[in-house]
C-alpha cells in the first residue's frame, strides 16, 4: 500500500506575504488556510503562522513563519539553497506554459527561471521568495512505458550503482 497523494509539504519562510504573493498572485495557488498558533514544540513555546496553498488534487504547499526571531533562526532552512532540495509539482503542458508566461510577465528572477528536458519529463524551474527551487513537471507521452521500464529494473539499477557501475540508464533524452 502507498500514500494516496501528497497531503502537504512544509517549509519555513522568512516572509509570509512575499510567499503568498508568489504562490497566489503570480502562480495562482489559492491561500486555503492561515493558522495563527502557539504551541509547545521542541521544548519551548513557539508562536507561528502556518499557511496552506491549495492544489487541484486537494494537497497543499505549507509554510511556517515564527514570531520570535530566535525561533525563526533556529528552524530556518540553510542559508545556501540546494537544487536538490526542492518541490516538484506535476502539471500539464498548458499549465506549465501558462506558469512560465506568468513568471516572465512578473519579471520573476529571470536569471533563475529555466527549462530542462529530462527525456522522461520536461521541467520548468524557478526559485520562490524563500530561495527554494520549485519545479513544474510535464511527463512525456510515453511516461507509462518509461515508468514500467524503470520499475522493472529499479532494484537491479540501484544494486549496480551502489557497486560502482554508474552507467546512465536514461536513454530517453
Amino acid at each position: 500500500m502507498t500514500a494516496l497523494r501528497l497531503h502537504h509539504t512544509a517549509y519555513v519562510t522568512k516572509d509570509q506575504e512575499a510567499t503568498r504573493a508568489f504562490y497566489e498572485d503570480i502562480l495562482g495557488f489559492p491561500l486555503m488556510a492561515a493558522w495563527s498558533e502557539t504551541d509547545e514544540l521542541f521544548g519551548a513555546e513557539r508562536v507561528y503562522c502556518h499557511t496552506f496553498f491549495g492544489m487541484a488534487d486537494g494537497s497543499a504547499l505549507a509554510f511556517f513563519q515564527f514570531a520570535n526571531q530566535e525561533d525563526q533562526d533556529l528552524f530556518d532552512p540553510a542559508l545556501e539553497p540546494s537544487p536538490f532540495r526542492h518541490i516538484a509539482l506535476k502539471v500539464d503542458a498548458e499549465t506549465q506554459a501558462n506558469m512560465h508566461q506568468k513568471l516572465v510577465d512578473a519579471k520573476w528572477k529571470p536569471e533563475g527561471t529555466y527549462v530542462l528536458e529530462h527525456g522522461y519529463c520536461r521541467s520548468l524551474y524557478t526559485e520562490d521568495p524563500n530561495g527554494m527551487l520549485v519545479e513544474f513537471t510535464v511527463d512525456v507521452a510515453e511516461v507509462d512505458q518509461i515508468t514500467a521500464d524503470r520499475k522493472a529494473d529499479a532494484h537491479e539499477t540501484l544494486k549496480r550503482w551502489l557497486a560502482g557501475d554508474h552507467t546512465s540508464n536514461n536513454t530517453y533524452r
